[in-house]
């Protein structure tokens, strides 16, 4: 099982996080949606509603932040720096989000992709039917595959990152303005950082399966996750958990051979099928749009470096 770090978000926190030409509405946004998600509880990251939150939350901190970086006083203010190791920190961490963002956008196509098949197969046909079967160990086989490849590479990121923060040394720089524009930008990294822990902590929840597991190996992983005893509170589980559930009663009622109870487990199957690929695709659009949003941070930060 693949072990998160989790970013305290208070490392880069100091009294006052004031921006230069506070007339401006962006440097007062920018301020204000810092607020926002420094107030959000990391620990109720495990729905996909409160993901979907604190991502589209963090696409307008970086729209801000991009207004601020065209700013005269911020571009003169980092250029001056340009050599300091707290700027380079600044650009490597605007290398290190783009490259997590992306795996993370790959790993929700292939995610998004699977549901799809195994909504199609249950539609079409019953559970003794290969097709069904195929397709729930295609999706279990990708939720593996995602985990191992895309989603360790950006794990390993993400502890480089916070690693680097770690290591970084005080802030003592005697212009207010330059201060205040690192430390605002160094605190959205901490930010940034703790989002993306949560989001690929949701992603690579564990997928412990065998091929074909017998009747009372399904009933013992019933009860441990909770089903069977717990079945009212489902709702406040990871909704990949909630979906593994249900596949794992279906695959249960197989073995029983009762058609009725599959019948309703596959019903079941097709409601949260459809919940969690309209979820997904929430999630989807919101890292497409802080794609977007990196990449223009990275190109203003080049572009005020290069001057």
């Amino acid at each position: 099982m693949v072990a998160f770090s989790q970013t305290p978000w208070s490392r880069y926190r100091v009294r006052s996080i004031s921006l230069p030409a506070r007339s401006h509405p962006s440097t007062i946004r920018v301020e204000q949606q810092l607020a926002k998600l420094r107030s959000l509880d990391s620990s109720s990251f495990s729905s996909i509603e409160a993901i979907c939150s604190s991502l589209s939350g963090l696409v307008e901190l970086y729209r801000c932040i991009n207004e601020v970086l065209n700013l005269p006083l911020p571009q003169q203010a980092l250029a001056v720096l340009r050599g300091e190791i707290w700027v380079q920190e600044l650009v490597d961490n605007s290398v290190r989000f783009l490259d997590i963002c992306d795996n993370t956008r790959d790993a929700i196509l292939v995610i998004k992709e699977s549901i799809r098949d195994l909504q199609s197969a249950i539609r079409r046909s019953k559970y003794e039917d290969s097709g069904v079967e195929n397709s729930i160990t295609s999706y279990i086989c990708s939720r593996k595959r995602i985990k191992h490849e895309s989603l360790k590479k950006s794990i390993t990121s993400l502890r480089q990152t916070d690693y680097t923060a770690g290591a970084s040394p005080p802030l003592q720089i005697e212009n207010e303005v330059t201060a205040a524009v690192i430390r605002v930008l160094r605190e959205a990294s901490s930010v940034t950082s703790s989002i993306f822990n949560s989001l690929l902590s949701f992603l690579a929840v564990p997928m412990n399966r065998r091929p074909k597991p017998s009747r009372w190996t399904l009933v013992s992983r019933l009860v441990q996750k909770g089903a069977i005893t717990r079945n009212n509170h489902t709702e406040r589980i990871n909704e990949l958990v909630n979906l593994d559930m249900a596949i794992d009663r279906l695959q249960l009622e197989s073995l029983n051979r009762d058609g009725e109870a599959k019948e309703k487990i596959q019903s079941m199957i097709r409601e949260r099928l459809q919940g969690l690929d309209w979820s997904i695709e929430r999630i989807e659009r919101g890292t497409e749009g802080l794609f977007r949003e990196l990449i223009h941070t990275r190109v203003c930060l080049l572009n005020i470096l290069s001057q």
